[in-house]
């Protein structure tokens, strides 16, 4: 009995995550979603404009790019990026536009003044898809993002256990960081949006955030394969 039990209970560990790996991805993946970057400003953009709850639908639209993004790294799509200098470039220019693209909006933008909630009905649900779709794209078009995760998987992914079973823990588990930092910058934003009464200091806001934009894209311009 006691022989079935402890083959039973080692066959459980070859094909479940150690506990204290995930802790140490729960802990390096935590470090990377707070860190600032397109995704963080973008969060923080949507909530002094939109308001905290709104701005997590751009986040769940993220928090998908990312799952996609992921899947597509470990599928093999990070190793033709990381090998094809042409396919690096092509998405490297993609990301890099619509971040400038998004920049150039932020700074022309004329928001109504942000102390006064957006009414409801209108244009609501198409806002709601366009937020959506916007945090899909920032991660889809991240080329930085692809490489991150094909080197970081790896290091916590162990080639004598099933590889599937692994990356169905991992991947949620970015994502639901993805979501958690992404909260708290929208919070944090919170109390910037009660702050901005004045149309004179919302057009600040919007050139901060989107010279910023313009900033990351540009950046990303100059990121090199590992090919260059």
């Amino acid at each position: 009995t006691l022989s079935s039990s402890s083959a039973a209970s080692d066959v459980y560990k070859r094909q479940t995550m150690d506990f204290s790996s995930w802790l140490a991805f729960v802990a390096v993946a935590l470090l990377v979603t707070f860190s600032p970057g397109p995704a963080v400003v973008m969060v923080i953009s949507n909530a002094v404009s939109h308001g905290p709850g709104r701005a997590m639908i751009g986040s769940l639209g993220n928090a998908l790019g990312l799952i996609a993004v992921a899947a597509a790294a470990t599928a093999g799509l990070g190793v033709v990026l990381a090998a094809s200098a042409t396919a690096f470039l092509a998405v490297k220019l993609l990301g890099a536009a619509y971040l400038i693209y998004l920049g150039i909006r932020q700074w022309r933008s004329r928001a109504p003044s942000l102390g006064h909630a957006p009414a409801p009905g209108g244009h609501a649900p198409t806002q709601a898809w366009r937020l959506f779709a916007h945090g899909v794209w920032v991660a889809l078009t991240n080329p930085k993002t692809i490489l991150f995760f094909s080197a970081l998987f790896p290091q916590f992914v162990h080639t004598g256990q099933p590889v599937l079973p692994q990356l169905l823990v991992l991947i949620p588990t970015f994502a639901a960081c993805d979501l958690l930092s992404h909260a708290f910058y929208a919070l944090l934003a919170r109390g910037l949006r009660t702050q901005l009464t004045h149309a004179s200091r919302i057009r600040l806001v919007n050139r901060i955030f989107g010279g910023t934009f313009v900033a990351l894209g540009i950046g990303l311009l100059g990121l090199r394969s590992k090919t260059a």
